[in-house]
C-alpha cells in the first residue's frame, strides 16, 4: 500500500457496521439481486489533514474543493496552473455506512460484492482496516480504485531498460509528464487546446451487490446488428439520406451487414476506405468527440445531450471519440443510437509510445474487455480504432528515436495494439471492423507489418491533415484523400463565453490570459497570419472592440478555412485524379471544448455555435452545390445524397456596392444521382464577367451565389464564390445593418435585419443567452432577410433586444 500513498494517490476507506463476505468479480449468473448505493456522503481529507470536507460520489477531489468554497471557478483566468497542489497531494475518502441485513445478506444472498465503477486512477481501498484492493486504471470498472501525476513519474523513473516517449508535453501546454504510464485520460495531463487537471477521486458509482450464485458462466451481449439493432442504425442514415431510400434500406432488413471497404478502385492504386451498410456506401459527416469538460462528474445529461442535438442539427451523421480523453458515459451512447450519430471509437491511447510491461498490458487487456463488453451493444458504434496517431508517430519518428532502437519499439507497438488490443476486441465483438491506428493505411499498414512506410498515402485509409502557413483557400495544396478523419484550423470563442474566465485587464490579443490560454505553439500568431491572407485585420481605436472584431476575425477565417476543405472533400467522392481521391468521410477536428479558450472546436465551452458550426450545418447538407475556380474557370458541383434530379437553376452576380444582382445564368438539367458529386456548371469567369450588364464587374467588384433545385423547389444552401480576397474587393461598403427582434405566435423569436449593402460574414450574437440562430455568419445579398432564435430557455424579446449585436465584414476595419 505505501507505494501507492506516497505521492499523488487516493486512499479509500469504508467502515461497516456489521459483518458480510465480499467477493471481488462480476462474471457471475445471479438469482434475485439487491443493490445498496453508496454514493453517500463521503469526507475527504488531504495528506496532513490539513483539508477535511464533504465530497459527492461520483465526484473527484477538485470537484468537491470547488463545491465546498475551497477553490474558485478552476477555468477562471490561470488557476489551471495555481491549483497543480492538488493533484500532487495525497487524499483519503472515508465513509461508514451499513445494510440491512435480513434484506441484503440474508442466507439466501450468497455472496455480497462491493463495486467501484471507476476510480480515478491509483488508489487503496480498505474495508475495516483490511487492504481489500488497489487500482491502477481510470477505464476499468473496479472492485477496488486508481491515481495521477507523481505515480506516472514513478513508473516512467522505474522503466529504466529504455525510454517511452514522450516524457512531457511541449511547455507552452503547461502540463504533467509521463501521462502514457497511467491509464487515465491522456488529455487531463493538458493537451493542445485544454487545461491540465489530473483529476483523482471516485468518478463513477459506488454500490454493494447483494445476490445468489447460480454458476459462473461468460457473460455476453445480444450481437450488435439483431433486427431491432439494425433499425435503430437504419435511422442514423436518414439524417443523410432522402426519405424513400431511407425507408427502402430500412424495410429491406432481417439483418443488416457493415462493411469497412478496402477493395481495388479502378483507375487508382490503393485500396478504397469507406463504410457501407446493406451493400449503399456511405459518406461519414461530421467531428471528432473531446472531453466535455475536465470534471467528468460536471458533466451534466442536458450538457451531452445539447452537444449532440447539435450535432445532429448541423446534418452531421458520425463522431469520432478521440483516443486521448475518456471512453464516454452510458448515455451518450444511448443518445447517439437515439440521435442516428454513428460513432468511430477509439481505444484511449494517443500521441505517445507506451510500455509493454506485463502488470501495464494486463490492466489494459481487463480495460479492453470490460469496454467492449459494455459498449458493443449500441448500434451507433460503427468500428473500433486502437489508437490516435501512434503509426503515424513511430514511422515518421516523431520523437526521435535512433534508427537502431526502433524494431524494439516497433515490437512494443505489435504487441500493445495487435497482439493484445485486436485480439481481444475480434473475440469479443466479431461484427464490427477494427483499425489499429488513425491515421492509417488499413491492410495496407497490415501487410507492411502494422506500421506503414507512409501511413498518410492518400491512396489507402484515412488521412489527418493540417496545415497553418499554406493558404486555406488554395484548394489544390489539399489532400485528395480516401478519407479525412482529422483537419482543421483554431479560432477564439465569443466575448461572452471569454468574460466567464477573465478580467478586464485580460481582453486584449496580446494579454498574458490570451497567451496563457494558448496551449498551441504560436497558435495566436498563426490565426493572424490567417487571416490576413484575404480580410483585413482589425483597427480600431477602442482597445476593447478590436478585441471583440480581433476574436470575430479568427472566427471568420477559421468557418472559410474548414468550409473550402469540407466541400473539397465531399465533391471528391465520385472521381479519381491522378489515382488519389473517392473520398467517403469528411470528420473536421473538433466538436467541442473542454474551457473556454482557443482551439479548433466548433462549439464553445457551454455549447453556443461559433460560426464554423453554422457553416457546417450548409457544408454537410444532404445537397450542397459546391462551387471554386479551376485554372480560370468557375465549376460547380452538385453534392447529393439524395436520390432524384438535381440541377443548378442560376448563377447570380452581385456587386459588392449593390443588392440587386448584374446577371444571372442558368444551366439545364444534369442528372445527379444519389451518393455522388457531378460537375453540372463549367464557364470561364472572364466570359462569366464580360456577360453581365454593360461589363462592369471584375474579379475586385463582384462575387458569385449559386443553387440547385429540382423541378419543385430550392434543395440545400445558397452557396457563393469571392472572385477575390475580400480585403481586395472594391465597392464593399459599410452596410448599415438594422435589427428588429420579435416573437412569433409559436413562443419562438425571429430577428428581421435590414442591409444597404451586401454584406459578408453577418453575424448576430445574443451575449449569454443560450440558444441558437436557424443561419449565422451568412452573405447577405437582400435589403431584408429574416433569422430565427431557438431559444434553449426561458427568454424575452426586451432581453434579446438588448443583447443583440450584428456584425459584418466591413464593420471591423
Amino acid at each position: 500500500m505505501s507505494a501507492f500513498r506516497k505521492r499523488g494517490s487516493v486512499l479509500v476507506v469504508l467502515y461497516y457496521v456489521g459483518s458480510f463476505h465480499v467477493l471481488f468479480g462480476y462474471n457471475i449468473s445471479r438469482g434475485e439481486q439487491h443493490d445498496l448505493s453508496l454514493n453517500r456522503k463521503w469526507t475527504i481529507q488531504n495528506s496532513n489533514g490539513s483539508l477535511s470536507l464533504p465530497a459527492e460520489v461520483p465526484g473527484c477531489v477538485h470537484s468537491a474543493l470547488l463545491k465546498q468554497g475551497f477553490i474558485k471557478d478552476l477555468y477562471f483566468r490561470f488557476n489551471d496552473v495555481a491549483y497543480r497542489w492538488i493533484a500532487l497531494d495525497n487524499w483519503t475518502y472515508t465513509t461508514t455506512f451499513s445494510i440491512d441485513l435480513p434484506v441484503l445478506c440474508s442466507r439466501a444472498k450468497q455472496r455480497v460484492q462491493l463495486v467501484f465503477e471507476g476510480v480515478d486512477t491509483v488508489a487503496s481501498i480498505s474495508l475495516n482496516g483490511v487492504v481489500v484492493g488497489k487500482t491502477d486504471n481510470m477505464f476499468r470498472r473496479y472492485v477496488s480504485l486508481l491515481s495521477p501525476v507523481l505515480y506516472a513519474s514513478e513508473r516512467s523513473q522505474a522503466h529504466s531498460s529504455y525510454s517511452v516517449p514522450p516524457d512531457c508535453p511541449p511547455p507552452v501546454q503547461k502540463g504533467e509528464c509521463h501521462v502514457n504510464f497511467i491509464r487515465k485520460a491522456q488529455s487531463s495531463f493538458s493537451w493542445d487546446w485544454g487545461p491540465s487537471f489530473p483529476t483523482l477521486g471516485l468518478w463513477k458509482g459506488v454500490h454493494l451487490e447483494a445476490f445468489d450464485v447460480l454458476r459462473l458462466i461468460h457473460l455476453s451481449t445480444v450481437p450488435v446488428y439483431s433486427m431491432s439493432l439494425c433499425l435503430s442504425l437504419c435511422l442514423s442514415l436518414c439524417l443523410s439520406l432522402c426519405l424513400s431510400l431511407c425507408l427502402s434500406l430500412c424495410l429491406s432488413l432481417c439483418l443488416s451487414l457493415l462493411e469497412l471497404v478496402q477493395e481495388p478502385i479502378a483507375g487508382s492504386p490503393g485500396l478504397s476506405f469507406y463504410f457501407r451498410v446493406n451493400k449503399k456506401p456511405i459518406f461519414l459527416k461530421g467531428s471528432n468527440w473531446i472531453p466535455a469538460h475536465a470534471l467528468q462528474d460536471l458533466v451534466s445529461p442536458a450538457d451531452v445531450r445539447n452537444l449532440l442535438q447539435s450535432s445532429v442539427s448541423a446534418n452531421m451523421n458520425a463522431l469520432r471519440v478521440w483516443g486521448g480523453g475518456v471512453y464516454e458515459q452510458d448515455m451518450f451512447y444511448s443518445l447517439c443510437d437515439e440521435m442516428g450519430i454513428m460513432i468511430w471509437q477509439d481505444f484511449m491511447f494517443a500521441c505517445a509510445m507506451y510500455p509493454t510491461e506485463p502488470d501495464f498490458i494486463e490492466t489494459v487487456r481487463e480495460e479492453v474487455v470490460q469496454q467492449v463488453r459494455r459498449l458493443k451493444s449500441h448500434p451507433s458504434v460503427i468500428v473500433w480504432s486502437g489508437n490516435n496517431e501512434n503509426e503515424a508517430a513511430l514511422a515518421t519518428n516523431w520523437f526521435g528515436i535512433p534508427v537502431a532502437q526502433q524494431p524494439r519499439y516497433h515490437r512494443d507497438y505489435v504487441t500493445l495494439y495487435v497482439d493484445n488490443i485486436r485480439a481481444i476486441v475480434q473475440k469479443e465483438d466479431g461484427t464490427r471492423p477494427f483499425l489499429v491506428s488513425s491515421p492509417t493505411n488499413g491492410v495496407e499498414s497490415q501487410q507492411e507489418g502494422w506500421v506503414a512506410h507512409d501511413p498518410y498515402d492518400l491512396h489507402y485509409g484515412d488521412t489527418h491533415y493540417y496545415s497553418y502557413s499554406h493558404d486555406c483557400w488554395d484548394w489544390t495544396a489539399l489532400p485528395r484523400t480516401r478519407f479525412a478523419s482529422e483537419y482543421g484550423f483554431q479560432s477564439w470563442p465569443s466575448f461572452s463565453t471569454l468574460q466567464k474566465v477573465s478580467v478586464s485587464e485580460d481582453w486584449s490579443y496580446g494579454s498574458n490570459f490570451s497567451s496563457h490560454r494558448q496551449h498551441h505553439q504560436t497558435g495566436n500568431q498563426q490565426m493572424l497570419q490567417q487571416a490576413g491572407l484575404h480580410y483585413h485585420l482589425p483597427a480600431s481605436a477602442d482597445p476593447l472592440k478590436r478585441y471583440k472584431d480581433t476574436l470575430y476575425i479568427t472566427q471568420v477565417m477559421q468557418s472559410q478555412c474548414v468550409k473550402v476543405q469540407t466541400e473539397f472533400y465531399r465533391r471528391s467522392q465520385s472521381e479519381v485524379i491522378e489515382g488519389k481521391g473517392h473520398t467517403m468521410g469528411a470528420l473536421y477536428w473538433q466538436l467541442n471544448d473542454i474551457w473556454q479558450g482557443p482551439s479548433w472546436s466548433s462549439l464553445e465551452f457551454g455549447g453556443k455555435w461559433k460560426m464554423l458550426h453554422y457553416f457546417a450545418k450548409d457544408f454537410f447538407s444532404p445537397v450542397l452545390p459546391v462551387g471554386f475556380e479551376d485554372q480560370g474557370s468557375l465549376v460547380v458541383y452538385a453534392v447529393s445524397d439524395l436520390s432524384h434530379d438535381l440541377h443548378l437553376r442560376t448563377v447570380s452576380v452581385y456587386e459588392w456596392s449593390s443588392l440587386d444582382p448584374v446577371c444571372t445564368v442558368a444551366s439545364g438539367l444534369v442528372l445527379v444521382e444519389g451518393g455522388s458529386a457531378e460537375v453540372i456548371h463549367k464557364q470561364t469567369i472572364s466570359a462569366l464577367l464580360a456577360g453581365c450588364g454593360r461589363g462592369s464587374c471584375t474579379r475586385l467588384t463582384c462575387l458569385l451565389t449559386f443553387h440547385l433545385e429540382d423541378v419543385n423547389s430550392q434543395q440545400g444552401p445558397i452557396n457563393h464564390l469571392f472572385l477575390s480576397s475580400p480585403k481586395n474587393a472594391q465597392r464593399m461598403l459599410r452596410p448599415n445593418i438594422t435589427a428588429e427582434v420579435q416573437q412569433d405566435e409559436m413562443g419562438g423569436y425571429t430577428v428581421t435585419l435590414q442591409s444597404s449593402a451586401v454584406a459578408a460574414f453577418v453575424w448576430l450574437d445574443v451575449g449569454d443567452v443560450p440558444g441558437r440562430f436557424d443561419t449565422n455568419g451568412f452573405l447577405m445579398v437582400t435589403r431584408t432577410r429574416t433569422v430565427t432564435f431557438n431559444p434553449w430557455g426561458p427568454t424575452s424579446t426586451q432581453q434579446l433586444a438588448q443583447a443583440l449585436t450584428v456584425t459584418s465584414l466591413r464593420d471591423v476595419y
